[in-house]
């Protein structure tokens, strides 16, 4: 069997109005999670605004949310940092806090090749004993871990998993297709609004950040579709489909980023798990009135009364 399988959301990180983490808020976001029933846990993520924390934020970050979690569900740790040694760094904090996997991106800034990009990942590998799931997600870092460099990967050991954020659905078909003999490794997509399609064609798992706002929107997909019930899945990821226009409202004043994170920040303060949406600079937070058109959408939708 796959290593990791279901609903695996990258787990918001809220802040204080000082741009502080807000520990409180960060507990119930996990417990909300939890509460939803997903199968695992995703720290330090883009979702996470991981690349805003510094070193001593994200062990603070990774030990609380160990100790939330309490073994209840596996927890991945993002080490993503431009260079190889950095990242090393971030694994080694990471299993040390209690870790059961680590989520590796492609050098970024540095230029790579693919080749150099094997080589980043086998030198983590060698360097810290513990599961890596790679992650493509070339709209942060601008390189594709292309079909070829995952699979040589994957069939090497160095990668147990993939998380595919590239929105290229073919290639982690393809991917999925060239490690079907392999029963260890496991397939996962990033995307809210194609999860039925996905594992329909044989992914392991998901890894949505609109599940900070309904986990049990997501947790449902999973299930009908282990169930077999193909109509009723497509009938539940179609509501979430209209809940994911809330990352829409601020496109134009804010970036895609903000827009996103800032809109399922926004989403849950109004649901009450946590107490502020500001962002990370210079991202800018979403205002009232995107916030009130975001909680129409809650409403729509039968998250907010």
């Amino acid at each position: 069997m796959p290593l990791f399988t279901g609903v695996v959301p990258p787990v918001v990180t809220p802040l204080n109005p000082d741009f502080s983490v807000d520990f409180p808020s960060f507990t119930r976001g996990v417990e909300n999670l939890l509460d939803g029933g997903v199968h695992g846990l995703f720290v330090l993520g883009s979702t996470s605004e991981v690349v805003f924390h510094d070193e001593a934020a994200r062990q603070a970050i990774v030990e609380h949310a160990v100790k939330v979690n309490n073994g209840r569900v596996p927890l991945f740790v993002g080490v993503i940092d431009p260079t190889t040694d950095r990242v090393i760094k971030h694994s080694r904090i990471a299993k040390a806090a209690g870790a059961d996997a680590i989520v590796v991106t492609a050098p970024f800034y540095t230029r790579t090749s693919q080749p150099e990009i094997i080589d980043h990942f086998r030198y983590i590998k060698d360097a810290v004993d513990i599961p890596i799931i790679a992650y493509d997600i070339p709209v942060c870092v601008h390189v594709k871990l292309e079909r070829k460099t995952t699979v040589t990967m994957a069939r090497e050991g160095i990668v147990a998993g993939l998380k595919d954020s590239s929105g290229d659905d073919g290639n982690l078909r393809y991917v999925l297709q060239d490690m079907a003999s392999d029963r260890g490794f496991f397939g996962m997509t990033g995307s809210e609004i194609m999860v039925d399609t996905a594992l329909s064609m044989g992914a392991h798992g998901v890894v949505p950040g609109l599940a900070n706002v309904d986990p049990r929107g997501y947790v449902k997909v999973w299930n009908l579709l282990q169930a077999g019930d193909h109509k009723a899945a497509r009938t539940e990821q179609e509501r979430l489909l209209k809940l994911f226009e809330i990352v829409t409202i601020s496109l134009g004043r804010t970036s895609a980023g903000s827009a996103g994170v800032g809109a399922f920040k926004s989403a849950m303060r109004s649901l009450g798990i946590i107490a502020s949406n500001t962002m990370a600079r210079p991202q800018r937070t979403l205002n009232d009135e995107e916030a009130a058109k975001i909680d129409a959408i809650l409403r729509d939708v039968g998250l907010l009364g």
